[in-house]
């Protein structure tokens, strides 16, 4: 097969909600979500993306990740998205509980219930992600 044909096979095996950018995200906005991030990275790999939704380079980041996701072989890792502005705190309850210095924006691998990547700004690379998970 060829790459081209190979990859418009994986686009239409993809779940449709993980092609489209605005509904990969899953919110995180409470503190109790933590606790439950942690316990569900016993069972497979959680990623965190935290972003300030008025620096320029966070939105970078942002749109890099959404465009590299459908090919990143991520489509069936959880990826859990906390807006800094509006949800400070939970930043500063994560930088605690994972033992990561707050960044913005920042891409957080959780495994084992414990933080296994931290990546910031242009740092973030999807392809270190897939292959600390294993691929």
């Amino acid at each position: 097969m060829t790459d081209r044909f190979q990859r418009l096979i994986r686009l239409l095996t993809t779940p449709y909600r993980l092609l489209t950018a605005k509904n990969m995200w899953l919110p995180l906005t409470t503190p109790e979500q933590l606790t439950a991030i942690a316990q569900e990275s016993h069972e497979h790999p959680v990623l965190i993306f935290k972003h300030s939704t008025t620096c320029s380079i966070s939105a970078m980041a942002k749109a890099k990740i959404e465009r590299q996701w459908a090919d990143s072989g991520l489509a069936n890792t959880t990826i859990y998205y906390l807006d800094l502005l509006r949800f400070r705190p939970i930043s500063a309850q994560i930088a605690q509980q994972f033992s990561v210095h707050h960044e913005s924006p920042q891409l957080l691998l959780i495994q084992g219930g414990e933080c296994t990547y931290d990546a910031s700004h242009m740092g973030i690379q999807l392809r270190e992600v897939k292959e600390l998970i294993g691929g």
